[in-house]
This record gives C-alpha cells, structure tokens and sequence, in this order.
C-alpha cells in the first residue's frame, strides 16, 4: 500500500501498487483547474469533473452514466450511491463502495485501476473497489 497526497493523473498511472490510499478534499470545486478533466453526458446538459481517477476512461465514462441514471431514479443520495455500487458489483465484480454527497471527506484505501472521484453537477461521486 501506498499513502500519497491528492493524484494528479501523472501521479496515478505511475503507481503500481495492488492497493493505494487516496485522500480526497471535501468541499465542492468552486472553478476547475486546467488539469481537470471535462466532459457532457445524456440528453440534459451535466457537468462532470473528474477529480481523480484511477480508472480506465471507459469505465470512467460508464461510472458517470450510471450515476446520471441513478439522479433521475432518485433524489436522496444514499439511494443513488446504492444503484451505483451494486451496478459495479454486477458489471465488475465484487466488493465496490460508493459515497455520493455534497460535502464529505474521505481516506479510502482501493484496488489499482478501480477508483474514481468525481462531481456530477453540484454532487461529488467517490467510487472504489476494495476487499
């Protein structure tokens, strides 16, 4: 296991390590930086940036419109965390965590390639494998 401070995405590919620790800040962005990466999906116009990953971008992408899927299912954020993680326990196999809210902070430990940090308009989505 690795403990580092916040990823930038260099940083993140060249770890090898099977498990890493990730902090992670707890506020909303206010402006993304230029080393935050971007992106549009579904018919509604969302706004996804993407904190830090450690993740291939297809699963990324599928990440995102899950969680998108689950926004419009539900409101309450313990439910959209729910469709979310059992969604990747389905597709990738056992054991995924899911954490969706507006304010939090997190220390997670998580599998190499299987984690995600992002902000789904106004909601951070933090989702990870570990165990």
């Amino acid at each position: 296991m690795v403990n580092y401070p916040f990823p930038t995405p260099t940083e993140t590919n060249k770890m090898s390590d099977n498990n890493k620790r990730s902090p992670m800040p707890s506020s909303p962005p206010e402006e993304s930086s230029s080393d935050d990466r971007k992106s549009n999906s579904s018919s509604i116009s969302r706004k996804v940036i993407f904190k830090a990953a450690d993740m291939k971008e297809d699963m990324q992408t599928e990440a995102v419109n899950i969680a998108i899927a689950a926004f419009e299912n539900s409101s309450v954020e313990k439910d959209v965390a729910e469709e979310i993680k059992k969604a990747f326990d389905k597709n990738h196999g056992p054991t995924w965590h899911c954490i969706v809210g507006k304010n939090f902070g997190s220390y997670v430990t998580h599998e190499t390639n299987h984690f995600v940090y992002f902000y789904l308009d106004s909601r951070a989505v933090l989702l990870f494998k570990s165990g």
